[in-house]
């Protein structure tokens, strides 16, 4: 099953080629607290409701009407954040960001602790990952809708990853939803200067959805990333995900992330991206405003598409009271 989010209020429930609108709820946000309520999954929660009328998903989509697949009544209790060096051959593309000269970078370093302990046995504790922040809901970003990159921004590349919602329940317990499509928007060329300018570059908006796969993730996810510019593809390049492709256990890098007293605060709404190992960037390709990243996977549902947009210098006073 896939849920989808209106922009105008509604949650679109699509079943192979059949999409019909659940009856009487108005985001997958308040549908996920009622499962949680229940303690029934959210694919049950639907079938509790049951359905109204077939709507045209693909159309949606194409009107700009869907919007990311779960997010919060407030944008401050929506949290943005990820974790890198995950996937098999990420190390690749950063470490050429970030050699020194003893010849093995602090990327390198670590995507190799990943290999080595990413993936541990049940009921023991496994190596943390690189772990970034990129905002609240504030930076969320829906299919079709633009990137926007600061007016200070040095690059603004696409990242073709997946991302996971997550709601915390009454007592602090972290409930996973799905599963969808994600770019994970950053600034390459400001990480480059200086590894330790990597929060600076994550800073930035992320687009998602526009479907929510529910239940478990397929071991090994195929994907295409590209960009469009003036309707023509001027970059390409297919991408993996699924633990059989990455370095950590999702269990792992869960762990790491809400073991976290701060991110197991009732009510919260997380989407924790998993990493890449497929960036235009690494290709020395340059993005320019206007440019359109599109992110697709059949196992993901609908594809993923949004224009780079650039943001006007903004005029910053700070005052004293």
């Amino acid at each position: 099953m896939y849920l989808s989010q209106l922009k105008s209020g509604g949650v679109v429930a699509r079943d192979g080629d059949v999409s019909r609108l659940v009856a009487g709820i108005a985001s997958v946000y308040d549908l996920a607290q009622e499962a949680i309520g229940a303690g029934q999954s959210l694919a049950a929660a639907v079938e509790a409701r049951g359905y109204g009328d077939s709507v045209d998903l693909v159309a949606l989509a194409d009107q700009g009407m869907l919007d990311c697949p779960v997010r919060h009544p407030d944008p401050a209790h929506m949290f943005l954040t990820g974790t890198g060096l995950t996937h098999l051959g990420s190390a690749s593309a950063r470490d050429g960001m970030h050699a020194d000269t003893a010849g093995m970078s602090d990327s390198m370093k670590m995507f190799r602790m990943g290999i080595e302990g990413g993936k541990p046995k049940p009921g023991e504790t496994g190596v943390q990952p690189e772990w970034f922040y990129k905002g609240t809901g504030v930076n969320a970003v829906g299919p079709r809708d633009a990137l926007l990159s600061p007016s200070f921004a040095l690059d603004g590349g696409e990242e073709p990853e997946i991302a996971a919602y997550y709601v915390i329940g009454a007592e602090g317990t972290p409930f996973r939803l799905g599963f969808s499509l994600a770019n994970e928007f950053s600034d390459h060329v400001t990480e480059k200067i200086n590894y330790l300018f990597l929060a600076h570059s994550k800073l930035r908006e992320a687009a998602f959805g526009p479907e929510l796969l529910v239940g478990a993730l397929p071991d090994h996810v195929e994907g295409m990333s590209r960009i469009r510019r003036d309707g023509a593809i001027v970059w390409e390049k297919p991408f993996l995900s699924g633990e059989a492709n990455m370095s950590h256990t999702f269990a792992n890098l869960e762990y790491h992330h809400f073991k976290y007293g701060l991110f197991r605060q009732p009510g919260d709404l997380h989407v924790h991206m998993f990493g890449t190992a497929t960036l235009s960037f690494a290709d020395k390709f340059v993005t320019q405003e206007g440019d359109v990243f599109e992110i697709e996977s059949g196992q993901m549902g609908l594809g993923l598409k949004n224009t780079l947009k650039r943001a006007a210098e903004a005029a910053l006073e700070i005052k004293t009271l």
